[in-house]
């Protein structure tokens, strides 16, 4: 079995849920100029990566086979939403300037709204459509009986 069969990650699989039946999961929604991607999951640490996994996703972000890359990043915010943009960004800004996408995410919040993110990914071989930056737009985490949920806006 080689590593990609092994890992199941090249490349990089959308697993959308046509309801939110799973307990996380992520799904595109029809936005008139921007991509909009829906995320739950039963915890915030959850939420953030199944928000990370969907943007690669909508993106089209293939992996290239063979050498993986880690990253760890430390974030400090003022709230869950602005803590979600801030990790999205910086994922954002890891694949534009170094070319890396994640598809492994071991997260740690810390108090005060902080973040430890410990990512293992690699060189990004394809893209399909380019994310320019994550946005504010509506943002809201909503709190739902089997954990959380949120829309984000992409601008693309």
């Amino acid at each position: 079995m080689s590593c990609c069969q092994l890992y199941g990650i090249y490349p990089l699989k959308i697993r959308y849920t046509l309801n939110m039946t799973s307990t996380a999961g992520f799904r595109e929604i029809a936005h008139t100029a921007d991509w909009e991607l829906e995320v739950w999951a039963t915890d915030l640490t959850g939420l953030l990566e199944q928000a990370a996994r969907g943007m690669f996703a909508i993106s089209g972000t293939r992996l290239r086979p063979g050498e993986r890359q880690k990253r760890s990043l430390e974030l400090q915010a003022l709230d869950a939403e602005s803590l979600l943009v801030r990790f999205l960004s910086e994922l954002l800004w890891l694949s534009q300037q170094e070319g890396l996408a994640f598809d492994m995410y071991k997260l740690t919040l810390k108090p005060g709204w902080g973040l430890q993110a410990e990512l293992d990914g690699a060189l990004i071989t394809s893209q399909e459509k380019e994310i320019k930056a994550v946005t504010y737009h509506n943002l809201v985490i909503r709190r739902k009986s089997k954990g959380l949920a949120v829309n984000i806006i992409f601008d693309v």
